[in-house]
């Protein structure tokens, strides 16, 4: 599930921004304002994606890691 905070990565076909990784900051309807501003880009920009167009990233670099959960015990 997709919401702001998430680490997302853009997975359009067609996009110019295909494959880059962002931070979600607001969803409004089917859209979701994409901040951009990973160490492999040299600026930092916000851009619309329909949400559809992104997947979110569990693995790997996290704007906001999760916490590790609790053993119960």
């Amino acid at each position: 599930m997709i919401l702001p905070g998430s680490t997302v990565k853009v997975i359009d076909e067609n996009s110019i921004y295909r494959g880059y990784v962002g931070c979600v900051q607001r969803i409004q309807g089917k859209k979701a304002a994409v901040l951009m501003d990973q160490d492999g880009t040299p600026w930092d920009k916000m851009i619309t994606f329909r949400i559809s167009d992104l997947r979110e990233q569990t693995e790997g670099f996290q704007y906001y890691p999760q916490k590790p959960q609790k053993k119960k015990k």
